[in-house]
């Protein structure tokens, strides 16, 4: 009986790929298998298959946003349109987290509006770098207000700076940079003051926080020092972290789960497939030999989503 909450699957609406293929394409080459031939449908069999009643659908990277404003405006409206018409037409099926044309704030802010008021959405979902520019930089406080005052959840999907691909040859970008960069954007909010201004906000950072786990005391070491920050952050950056969600996709195996669950609890981990780029039941085997407790394993698969995206219960019922 279908009974997961995938928080990590990926759609890829007709629009965007005519629009953005080429830069699809660019940021991970072996992205060319899995998202020409992905369809709403195919996304349902595969789910059915693995034993999943609702996905929350995100756009994965490289994102929408390349310098144009307008454009990434005109993405954004199309992919969160069609998200929507995948909620209509497959019931009880998907959800969605809107993709924003952010790092442009008042287009942000009204397609805030727009997908919340009108489409419904369950959350908003961010790539972790906007060019050059970091989630925490303050030009984007007036968006993290406005997500906070709504008190969305926020999902974050890592993506590859220009300057950090083709670093090691025959190595794909994303394996290496993925982990790293969703570390960059956690201590980027952290140190920009986002975490501490806008509580309200519950945050998903994808494939257990990257490489947080071993970075975390260093990072929060340095951040804890900072006499700013301290005011900011009264149980220390660690204890930001450990606010946090996260998805166990590309951690569901004993050594990194082990460090996830020193960060955080049981009740801050998430199910996540990363369809269509890697098929459900690596996560769903994973979690079988991490020797958790049935009731622990229907946390991480149902009840930790539920408890955190509320918006889904009307859907699935």
């Amino acid at each position: 009986m279908a009974h997961r909450i995938d928080t990590h699957h990926h759609i890829t609406p007709p629009k965007y790929l005519e629009r953005e293929m080429d830069r699809i394409i660019a940021a991970a080459p072996h992205y060319k298998q899995t998202t020409l031939g992905w369809t709403p449908q195919k996304a349902v069999d595969v789910m059915d298959a693995s034993g999943i009643e609702t996905a929350i659908t995100s756009i994965s990277a490289p994102g929408i946003w390349f310098g144009d404003d307008k454009k990434a405006r005109g993405v954004a409206r199309d992919c969160n349109e069609f998200a929507a018409r995948m909620m209509q037409d497959h019931k009880g099926c998907f959800g969605t987290f809107a993709v924003l044309p952010i790092p442009d704030v008042d287009g942000s802010l009204a397609e805030i509006a727009y997908a919340f008021d009108e489409l419904k959405v369950d959350g908003i979902g961010i790539v972790t770098v906007l060019g050059t520019m970091y989630p925490g930089d303050t030009a984007l406080m007036p968006v993290w207000e406005e997500l906070n005052r709504r008190k969305a959840v926020v999902y974050f999907h890592p993506t590859v700076q220009d300057c950090c691909t083709g670093l090691i040859p025959g190595i794909v970008a994303p394996m290496m940079e993925f982990p790293f960069d969703t570390t960059r954007a956690i201590t980027s909010l952290a140190a920009g003051g986002v975490f501490a201004h806008c509580p309200d906000i519950r945050f998903i950072f994808s494939h257990g926080g990257g490489a947080l786990t071993a970075l975390a005391p260093r990072i929060a070491s340095h951040l804890d020092r900072q006499a700013h920050l301290k005011p900011l952050m009264p149980d220390g950056a660690m204890g930001v972290f450990r606010k946090l969600y996260y998805d166990i996709v590309g951690v569901a195996h004993p050594m990194p789960f082990g460090a996830l669950r020193q960060l955080t609890e049981m009740s801050h981990l998430l199910y996540g497939s990363d369809y269509p780029f890697w098929a459900p039941q690596v996560t769903i085997d994973g979690i079988m030999r991490l020797g958790l407790t049935a009731k622990e394993i229907a946390a991480i698969e149902r009840d930790n989503a539920l408890a955190l995206v509320p918006t889904l219960k009307a859907k699935m019922a």
